[in-house]
């Protein structure tokens, strides 16, 4: 048997990793039992409610909320750079509150460096879970100290979510496949790529899902003709730029985002091109962006609205006693949908330089 060690303190409160290192277990096994969980063992149990008692730790609120009460107090983190994917999200997460008769709380969060002193800005009001929308449910830091404090976590639109969160995404690599095949399809082969924040794995899945759909139609993986965006319309600006300057520019260009695609719509006809007849442009997420701009986008519909509502309904499941099969599970919903709109066309012949207009 492990030696217990002596805990870990900080401002002389004991917090749930002072537990686990006092019983000689992991974090995630005394928010288990913490949260009642039945898959520990009878002797693991023992020695975390003897650390529990000899540390004088008090569990997280929502351990509190188990205990009894129904005022349910739900923290959403953000630091997403995309208004309308931020605002879809509010929307979905507000609304989901509303049904289940909780609280929101919304709270800006610095990732470089302010993460801590907003989770505890949150806990100083007494949060029962936590909703992480991207970019944050992608953070190691966010979710290390999410864990470390026992507190329920939803990751939304991860491709990586620790074992003890729950997480909710689409197949983001499936939905880019199924783009870029639908430009092959139309008989595009030069497509350019604009990728998202390297920092999310979404970024990294529909990257991954444009060079797959390429490869099984043959056609070549040119370097060229990607450009890294930061999922950020000025982002979006820079990389279209930078794949309509090339000598052989590309016929279409599959932004990883509606907010880069718009950015791109606007450098092609800064440069005297038509969307879609000199160039196709599509994005990602079909957020309201995609229909207040003209041409209106051809997309993949990402149930954002859904997904966080959701995230707010497992999060509260969780926190009320759900069945212990819903906790440290992957939830993946497959609904997303190709959007086809006025932004996409058939390549036609263009002359190699164009003057502006």
């Amino acid at each position: 048997m492990k030696e217990p060690r002596g805990p870990r303190r900080q401002r002389n409160v004991p917090t749930i990793s002072d537990v686990a290192a006092h019983a000689g277990v992991s974090p995630m096994t005394v928010s288990r039992v913490i949260n009642g969980e039945t898959n520990v063992r009878q002797e693991t149990r023992r020695r975390v409610e003897e650390a529990i008692a000899a540390l004088n730790y008090a569990p997280n609120a929502a351990a509190r909320t188990l205990a009894g009460g129904d005022d349910i107090r739900i923290g959403l983190l953000h630091s997403n750079p995309s208004f309308a994917y931020l605002s879809e999200f509010l929307v979905g997460s507000l609304d989901q509150a509303s049904r289940s008769n909780v609280h929101l709380v919304v709270e800006k969060c610095d990732e470089d460096g302010g993460g801590a002193a907003a989770i505890d800005h949150l806990l100083r009001g007494r949060i029962d879970g936590v909703v992480l929308p991207p970019p944050l449910s992608d953070s190691v830091p966010i979710l290390t100290a999410l864990e470390e404090r026992g507190i329920p976590v939803v990751a939304v639109a991860t491709g990586r979510a620790p074992e003890w969160a729950l997480s909710v995404s689409i197949d983001d690599r499936r939905a880019a496949e199924d783009m870029t095949r639908h430009l092959v399809k139309l008989g595009h082969v030069r497509i350019g790529f604009i990728t998202g924040n390297p920092n999310q794995t979404a970024s990294a899945e529909r990257l991954e899902g444009y060079r797959t759909a390429l490869r099984e139609a043959g056609l070549a993986l040119d370097t060229d003709l990607v450009a890294e965006g930061m999922f950020t319309y000025r982002s979006g600006l820079d990389a279209a730029e930078q794949l309509l300057d090339q000598a052989d520019p590309p016929t279409a260009i599959f932004a990883a985002n509606d907010d880069m695609a718009a950015a791109t719509v606007a450098i092609a006809h800064r440069k005297g091109l038509d969307v879609p007849g000199d160039l196709t442009v599509c994005g990602f997420d079909d957020t309201a962006l995609a229909t207040t701009i003209w041409p209106e986008l051809t997309t993949i519909r990402q149930p954002v609205i859904e997904m966080s509502r959701q995230a707010v309904e497992l999060l509260v499941r969780t926190i009320r006693g759900g069945k212990a099969e819903d906790h440290a599970a992957q939830h993946v919903l497959a609904d997303y949908t190709l959007i086809r709109r006025q932004s996409d066309a058939a390549p036609r012949r263009r002359p190699t330089t164009r003057k502006p207009r």
